[in-house]
C-alpha cells in the first residue's frame, strides 16, 4: 500500500483496492456457499489457490510493463487483478474452513492463526524490503517487486502443499473418512487423492445423506454468524484505510502505517493463539455477544486519539483492535460446528464465512466516513 500511494497518490489505494476485493469476495461466496454440498471442494480449493499465484504474479507483470507510472487506466488494471484475489479469497477460504469444519477445532484454530502468521509475516516483509532499499533510488518500487516475488513463490508453494501434502496427512485422512462415512459428498475427490477409495455408497442410505438445512443451521447459528459481522465491520473500518490515511504525520514518517500494520498483524497473531489455553477461551454465547459489542467502544478511541494522542496510544489501541479481533473469531469458528455431522459442519464453516466477508465489506464502506471533514479527501 505504501507504494501504491507513491504511483497513485490521489486515488485511495488501501481504501479503494480493499473496497474493489470485497465485493468479489462476498458474491463468491454467497454463490459457493449455496451450491457447498455439491461442490468437489479439492477442485474448488485448487483453483483459488491457482488464482492467487496468478494474480500475485500479474502485480508484478502490471509493474514492469508501465514502468511504475501512475494514471487512471493503469489504476483499473491494477483494480481488476484486486478483484481476482477476492475471487480467490473465497474460493480457498470458504472452502478451507468448511472442510477444517468438518474435523476437529484444533485444525480450524491452526488455519486461522495461519491467516494472521501471513499478516506478521507480510508486514515482517514488507519493513525489510523498504529498509534494504531505503537509500536506494526508486527504492518503493524495488522493494515492493521483490516483496511481490517472494509473495509468488509463497502462493505457488500453496498449491503444491494443497495439492500433495495436505490430502496425505493421517489426520486429514481420518476426518474425511469419516466425513463421507456420514453422507459428506464434498470430500470423494479429496480421498482419492490421498489413495483411499471411499466405500461408502453415498446415494442409497438416505439415512446418511439426512441433515439440516442450510436455513436451519443458520438460524441455529445466528449470534454466531452476527458476531462475525460485527467484528469485521468494526475492525475493517479502522485496518488498514484509517491507519493510512487519518493517523497524521509522525516522528516515523512513512513507516508509521507500516509499523501499525505490523502490530496490528502480530497481536492478531497472538489472539488466534490465545484460545489454545483452555482457561483463556470463552465458549459462553453470552459472553461472546458482550465482548463483541464492547469492542465498539474502540471507535470513540481512535477518532480522539487520532486527534489529540500520540502514536504510543495509537499503537496500544492498533493492537487491542488486533488481539480481539483474531481471539473472538477463532473461538467462533471452532465453537460453531461442535455437534453436528460431517455435511452440516462444512456448510455452517461456508455460512459464517459468508458474514466474515460481508461484516469486512460493510466495514470497508463505512471506513469512507473517516474522510468526512478532511480538506483534502476528494
Amino acid at each position: 500500500a505504501d507504494y501504491y500511494y507513491q504511483v497513485f497518490p490521489t486515488y485511495h489505494p488501501s481504501r479503494v483496492l480493499t473496497l474493489v476485493y470485497q465485493p468479489f469476495a462476498l458474491g463468491t461466496i454467497v454463490i459457493l456457499a449455496y451450491h457447498e454440498s455439491k461442490l468437489n471442494t479439492r477442485k474448488r480449493i485448487m483453483i483459488g489457490y491457482i488464482l492467487f499465484t496468478i494474480s500475485t504474479f500479474l502485480l508484478i507483470v502490471l509493474d514492469l510493463t508501465t514502468k511504475g507510472h501512475g494514471g487512471v487506466g493503469i489504476y483499473i488494471g491494477l483494480c481488476a487483478i484486486v478483484a481476482s484475489f477476492g475471487i480467490a479469497d473465497a474460493t480457498v477460504k470458504g472452502g478451507m474452513i468448511g472442510d477444517l469444519s468438518l474435523m476437529c477445532p484444533e485444525l480450524i484454530q491452526s488455519f486461522m492463526a495461519g491467516l494472521a502468521a501471513a499478516g506478521a509475516l507480510t508486514s515482517a516483509f514488507r519493513l525489510i524490503t523498504k529498509a534494504a532499499f531505503e537509500k536506494v533510488n526508486d527504492n518503493l518500487r524495488k522493494g515492493a517487486l521483490i516483496f511481490l516475488a517472494i509473495s509468488t513463490f509463497i502462493e505457488f508453494l500453496c498449491v503444491m502443499l494443497y495439492a500433495y501434502v495436505f490430502p496425505k496427512l493421517p489426520i486429514v485422512k481420518y476426518y474425511r473418512s469419516k466425513a463421507a462415512s456420514e453422507g459428506s459428498k464434498t470430500v470423494s475427490a479429496d480421498l482419492a487423492a490421498a489413495g483411499i477409495k471411499n466405500q461408502n455408497d453415498l446415494t442409497d442410505d438416505d439415512s446418511k445423506n439426512q441433515r439440516l438445512s442450510k436455513k436451519e443451521l443458520l438460524l441455529q447459528n445466528i449470534d454466531h454468524a452476527m458476531n462475525l459481522f460485527l467484528i469485521y465491520v468494526l475492525t475493517l473500518s479502522i485496518f488498514p484505510g484509517f491507519l493510512y490515511e487519518n493517523t497524521g504525520q509522525h516522528g516515523l514518517g512513512t513507516w508509521y502505517a507500516l509499523v501499525l500494520v505490523a502490530v496490528y498483524n502480530f497481536w492478531d497473531l497472538v489472539g488466534r493463539y490465545m484460545p489454545h489455553v483452555n482457561w483463556l477461551k470463552v465458549e459462553n454465547r453470552k459472553g461472546l455477544m458482550v465482548a463483541v459489542l464492547t469492542r465498539y467502544f474502540l471507535i470513540p478511541a481512535f477518532y480522539f486519539t487520532a486527534k489529540y494522542g500520540d502514536k504510543g496510544w495509537m499503537i496500544m489501541l492498533i493492537s487491542v483492535l488486533g488481539l480481539t479481533t483474531g481471539y473472538l473469531t477463532v473461538c467462533i469458528l471452532t465453537i460453531a460446528p461442535k455437534g453436528y455431522k460431517g455435511p452440516e459442519k462444512n456448510a455452517i464453516g461456508n455460512l459464517l464465512v459468508v458474514f466474515i466477508l460481508g461484516g469486512a465489506l460493510t466495514g470497508i464502506s463505512l471506513g469512507w466516513l473517516w474522510l468526512i471533514g478532511k480538506t483534502d479527501s476528494f
